[in-house]
């Protein structure tokens, strides 16, 4: 008989020790459960997060490299920047005044005494300013791109996020001074070829370089070469 207790005894205690694994096992499944899903529940937060500010600076052109926008600066078919004779400094005309310049596009000359102010980063055929106000933006130390009526599409799609980056672009400097506008051939043709064109007005001469076609990285080296601290008015809105 007392073998017998003994033995039951033994039994209880080892179902005992095995209930009391199978509960710590089930806890440990549980935490390891818990575990897994807050991991989950975390790295879809950070993917909440990231990727919408991902995709957000993707599509965001202003948030994108000049470079990015067009042919590379090889395809784009540039003639070297113009070294122009600088004119016209302070020189106002009557607003109203139709003007002659001697450069197609005008690096510097004559203008009105009113510039685009504020002035957008892109303008079309149907909304541009005046070329004479836009001479004047030349004189404060504005980078103009010039397009004519050929570029369209994809080209003006990328002319337009290209003004939106170099807006925000160090390059351009604090004051931003970077305008894109449709080309007015009433003052003159571009030359066979050519389809866009940059203008400058520095201190001492005036600056263009025309292209065939819309580069980003084109638009970022004539900047970095002719900047808007370089103007005979770079402190002028």
């Amino acid at each position: 008989m007392a073998n017998k207790t003994k033995q039951q005894e033994r039994d209880r205690r080892a179902k005992i020790e095995a209930m009391r694994k199978a509960e710590q096992a089930k806890e440990r499944r549980k935490s390891l459960l818990f575990i897994v899903i807050a991991a989950v529940v975390g790295l879809g937060l950070v993917a909440a997060a990231a990727i919408p500010a991902y995709l957000d600076s993707r599509d965001d052109p202003a948030k994108k490299d000049l470079a990015s926008f067009g042919v590379s600066a090889a395809a784009a078919n540039c003639s070297p920047p113009t070294d122009d004779p600088a004119t016209g400094g302070n020189d106002h005309k009557p607003d109203g005044t139709v003007l002659d310049y001697a450069q197609v596009p005008p690096s510097s000359g004559s203008h009105w005494s009113a510039p685009a102010f504020p002035a957008r980063a892109f303008y079309t055929e149907r909304d541009r300013p005046e070329m004479e106000q836009l001479v004047h933006n030349l004189e404060h130390g504005y980078t103009i791109l010039w397009y004519d009526d050929t570029i369209e599409g994809a080209q003006l799609d990328a002319l337009e996020d290209l003004a939106e980056s170099a807006r925000a672009d160090d390059n351009v400097g604090p004051n931003q001074k970077f305008i894109v506008s449709a080309w007015d051939d009433a003052y003159g043709d571009f030359p066979q070829g050519k389809h866009v064109a940059l203008s400058h007005w520095g201190a001492e001469q005036g600056h263009r370089q025309l292209c065939g076609k819309v580069s980003g990285a084109v638009v970022a080296d004539f900047i970095e070469k002719f900047p808007a601290s370089d103007a005979p008015e770079p402190n002028a809105a």
